[in-house]
This record gives C-alpha cells, structure tokens and sequence, in this order.
C-alpha cells in the first residue's frame, strides 16, 4: 500500500461511520468505473485500428481536407 493511500485510509478511520461509508462508496465507484473504462478501450482497439486505416486510405485517395489550425472552433 501506498503512503497516500495509508495516510487517506488513516484520516478516513477518523470520520463518523456514516461518512466511512460514504468514502469507501466513492473509492470502489471510482475503480470499477476505471475498470469499465480500461475494458471498453481495450474492446475498441479493433475498431479504432479499422477506423485509422479508412482514414488513411481516404487521405492516400485525396478525399481528405487538411484541420484549419487557425479557427477559432466557434463555428467560425
């Protein structure tokens, strides 16, 4: 375990039973929803390496145009 992570768990023995609770419910939401994340990304290589490929043949076929750097991103 981590200093951090043993100094939070020691400054949160300190907290009423109620507020525990409260941050053991913030800290297990927090990781699977980090878990979640890592499994969607993981699942979206495939995808993500077909996407990249169109663009590049879309690009080598001249069908693409070059970002304008100099916008705003306004919509203008």
């Amino acid at each position: 375990m981590t200093k951090l992570l043993e100094k939070a768990i020691e400054v949160a023995t300190q907290l009423p039973p109620e507020q525990q609770d409260a941050v053991a419910a913030i800290i297990l939401d927090e990781i699977s929803s980090e878990q979640r994340w890592d499994e969607a990304f993981a699942k979206s290589q495939d995808v993500l390496s077909a996407l990249a490929k169109e663009a590049l043949k879309a690009h080598a076929a001249g069908k693409s145009t070059p970002l304008n750097q100099d916008s705003d991103f306004q919509g203008h």
